[in-house]
């Protein structure tokens, strides 16, 4: 299979925006009362990544906020906040972000090769203000942090990324993660060129009653993005059912094999709204597209692929 890719990108950078007038892309989105909510990431003038927000109602038409809704606040957060995905559990919005910074929390020294990459988690009763409330993991790089949108077990669930693996961690917060209760599930498959080089989470997973349908992102040693698919066990989504050997979605539009980073499609988001999955997506690190899907084909895929 492969997603349905609408033509054109949904949201660009405002040239008039000091904060975001060169890139705006890798949003999390969320459906909720019968709008599509999205935070993205952008960088402006000092080349700083902000989460900016905005709403639609069909997915393709967004009015967003002047300002951003978050900005760097400390030295671990000093070049930007990276990449949010959304989630609601219990009433409640939590949002997971990278801080991009120069030292790492706790250590309080300068991280080899740029590093300082923190997998954050935010909590907010109204998508606007946000509350932080730290780290999965501290002391090394890691990202690609995603929340499951339910307990299991009685617990908070994530799914990070320990390069070159994905990883699954356990809490009772979301402030405490710990190291016993984190598990590796699957990494890179030589076999498989598309993603011979590292694995990453892309948005939200999506409970079935086959399992957890995860889209993932995975790239080659030319640093190709493609986006495929992984299904996990309900009950032990350290389990993995199946894991399907073919993407289904890679770049293919100029504005996706160029841009401020080429050959990208990176998602953090895949709502689905009367059972069609929206993956929203960045182009080339520049601008934010949508592709789409039935979740039924999704899920035959995720089965039988």
């Amino acid at each position: 299979m492969k997603l349905n890719r609408y033509p054109k990108p949904v949201l660009l950078p405002d040239p008039q925006s000091p904060w975001e007038c060169y890139n705006v892309f890798n949003p999390g989105v969320l459906y909720a009362n019968g709008l599509f909510h999205m935070i993205y990431r952008a960088q402006g003038l000092d080349w700083v990544s902000r989460l900016g927000y905005a709403i639609s109602t069909d997915g393709i038409h967004w009015n967003r906020l002047k300002d951003p809704i978050m900005a760097p606040e400390s030295p671990e957060e000093s070049r930007g906040l990276e990449d949010p995905r959304i989630v609601e559990i219990e009433g409640t919005y939590y949002m997971t972000y990278t801080a991009y910074g120069s030292v790492f929390r706790g250590s309080g020294q300068p991280t080899h090769a740029g590093g300082g990459i923190l997998p954050m988690v935010a909590r907010s009763h109204n998508l606007i203000t946000w509350e932080r409330l730290g780290p999965i993991v501290v002391g090394e790089d890691n990202k690609d942090h995603v929340l499951f949108p339910r307990k299991i077990g009685g617990k908070f669930v994530a799914l990070h990324r320990r390069w070159p693996q994905v990883w699954l961690a356990y809490s009772d917060d979301l402030i405490h993660w710990p190291p016993e209760q984190m598990a590796p599930i699957y990494g890179p498959r030589a076999e498989n060129l598309w993603e011979s080089r590292s694995v990453g989470n892309n948005g939200v997973p999506i409970e079935t009653e086959y399992g957890w349908v995860v889209l993932n992102h995975a790239y080659d040693e030319n640093k190709v993005y493609k986006i495929g698919v992984v299904l996990l066990d309900l009950d032990n989504p350290t389990k993995v059912i199946h894991r399907p050997k073919d993407p289904i979605f890679w770049p293919e539009e100029l504005w996706e094999l160029r841009g401020d980073v080429p050959n990208v499609v990176f998602s953090c988001a895949n709502p689905v709204v009367n059972e069609t999955v929206y993956v929203f997506y960045g182009g080339g690190d520049h601008v934010i597209g949508l592709a789409t899907c039935p979740l039924s084909e999704l899920i035959d895929y995720a089965r039988f692929g």
